[in-house]
């Protein structure tokens, strides 16, 4: 094998990142024949060992790492997908995340993330991002698609309808159906609501199909026993002020419908501060069912969101469409919910 070689280069300039083209000049030898010995190929053995040893020497020396597109040149797939959220945090993001992991994982895919902290300019850019890093395929997590991209795009629990973006979500109407009856058929008319944050996707939907349920049954929402949400923290901290904003009002209410399991958790340490006992005096219902519901003191009655089940079909309905780009794909896909009853409701006690 003929080997080019180059005027032999004393040092690489200092720089974030060493290039091959950087070792070439330094060992005197072509881009190609460095390749061949960094990748192990068959044609390196071709090569003389003392050739391979400078050539390893120096990529040790100078810290030199291939670049992802400089390894797979010659692959029609990246194997990888981009994932957008909100934030990290317990509950909703981490139980979504297990489904979709799995699912990747078996289908020996990758995924990068990125959080935008409800900022619609780090929503605009990260699609573009995640795309000049390899990805085929983009997954949003309670986030809207406001953005264009040429990539498929499969959102989790977003509400506005995009072309080219497919939406799971679970069915609110049935999940509110679901909340109202399990209250009043316990006994319960003076029931308070808690709306969630207005930069969270699911707030305005369900909110809207739980007011209109509430009326169905013959339970007037008042002012007074309704709260929205201040704090976009997945905190229990943002149901104990919500619920703190209620008490400061009144206590005629003996039931109270929350935005998510950790706002009840945050909702029951307020009332038993203000001396009411879940679910002696107030009843309490969560929504999602995370994983430490069933462990709370009392144990949280919820809807549960088949968040597990709803990560793994997003993530395979995207991997199919990243396949099958020509097939026709749904722009929704509707979970069902499920009521989970535990200690935190109960019948309305005479008084």
């Amino acid at each position: 094998m003929t080997i080019t070689k180059r005027k032999y280069a004393p040092s690489i300039p200092e720089q974030k990142r060493t290039s091959l083209k950087d070792l070439a000049n330094y060992l005197g030898l072509s881009q190609t024949t460095i390749s061949f010995v960094l990748n192990d190929t068959p044609l390196a053995k071709g090569l003389s060992a003392e050739t391979r040893r400078r050539v390893r020497e120096a990529a040790r020396k100078f810290n030199y790492r291939p670049s992802y597109f400089a390894l797979n040149l010659n692959k029609r797939s990246s194997e990888c997908v981009g994932v957008i959220a909100p934030e990290h945090s317990e509950g909703f993001f981490t139980s979504v995340m297990d489904g979709v992991e799995r699912y990747l994982i078996k289908k020996n895919f990758m995924y990068f993330t990125v959080c935008h902290y409800w900022k619609p300019q780090l929503v605009k850019n990260y699609p573009d991002l995640l795309a000049r890093r390899g990805a085929e395929g983009l997954l949003l997590l309670n986030t809207n698609a406001d953005f264009d991209s040429i990539l498929p795009v499969v959102a989790i629990a977003a509400h506005r309808e995009k072309s080219g973006v497919t939406n799971v979500s679970i069915d609110h109407a049935q999940a509110a159906r679901m909340t109202i009856a399990h209250l009043y058929e316990a006994g319960h008319r003076k029931i308070a609501f808690m709306k969630g944050h207005r930069h969270i996707m699911d707030a305005e939907p369900r909110w809207q199909t739980m007011m209109a349920v509430a009326k169905e049954f013959g339970v007037q929402p008042t002012p007074e026993r309704t709260v929205q949400m201040r704090s976009n923290s997945w905190s229990p901290q943002v149901g104990y002020k919500a619920t703190k904003q209620i008490l400061n009002v009144t206590r005629d209410f003996t039931a109270l419908v929350c935005f998510n399991d950790t706002a009840a958790m945050g909702s029951i340490r307020a009332l038993h501060e203000a001396g009411m006992q879940v679910p002696r005096d107030v009843s309490v219902i969560g929504f999602d069912d995370i994983a430490s519901a069933q462990f709370h003191v009392p144990s949280l009655t919820t809807i549960r969101q088949p968040l597990d089940a709803m990560g793994k079909k997003a993530a395979m309905i995207l991997l199919d469409r990243i396949a099958r780009p020509v097939q026709p794909y749904p722009s929704t896909v509707s979970m069902p919910p499920e009521l989970v009853v535990r200690e935190s409701t109960g019948k309305v006690r005479r008084r």
